[in-house]
């Protein structure tokens, strides 16, 4: 059975490296928020470095997942110290497990916070796509992806919450992936 793939990418107003409040508090909610979201029902599992988290997220090693990657327009820097971005890749069961990880608890709480963080681009924020059960994406594939969607809009390639598609390539309506009472972007 195929498994949900999430690419997720944003350019923050500030480098990771940069001791400023607002970014060290992206920072430490980021690993909380991954926490509570790693215990979700349907979370399966998202791309992590093979020996932790040092280093800029390019020269990583991120086994599986392939060498890390970002989308054409993505304009700052590379290093430790310039390196001005937040992207994850994560596997799902499918898209109603994915949306009630998202649009609750701490994830939700930090949605409502982006625009502190992140800077409004243009471009989409994540893609969906369907991986086969026996495929883990890479990097490169999150990508791809993104900038699909960005340039060709919403379609069984590359899709979004608001413009999904099921595994077979059927459009799937809000109201089978989410409540109502949950605002989709």
């Amino acid at each position: 059975m195929p498994h949900l793939a999430l690419y997720t990418f944003g350019v923050l107003k500030s480098p990771l490296a940069d001791p400023a409040p607002l970014t060290q508090e992206f920072y430490d909610t980021g690993k909380t928020v991954y926490r509570e979201i790693s215990e979700h029902p349907g979370y399966l599992a998202h791309a992590e470095a093979a020996h932790g988290d040092r280093g800029s997220h390019f020269d990583l090693d991120w086994g599986a997942w392939g060498e890390f990657a970002v989308p054409a327009w993505y304009g700052k820097g590379r290093t430790v110290e310039t390196t001005a971005l937040a992207a994850s890749l994560s596997l799902w069961t499918g898209l109603r497990p994915a949306f009630d990880a998202i649009y609750t608890g701490m994830h939700r709480d930090a949605l409502n916070r982006r625009y502190d963080w992140f800077e409004r681009t243009g471009h989409p924020g994540y893609v969906f796509w369907w991986a086969p059960d026996d495929v883990i994406p890479t990097w490169q594939d999150g990508v791809s992806r993104l900038e699909h969607l960005h340039d060709h809009g919403p379609a069984p390639h590359a899709f979004t919450f608001h413009h999904s598609f099921t595994q077979d390539g059927t459009r799937a309506t809000i109201k089978e992936i989410g409540p109502k009472s949950h605002q989709v972007h």
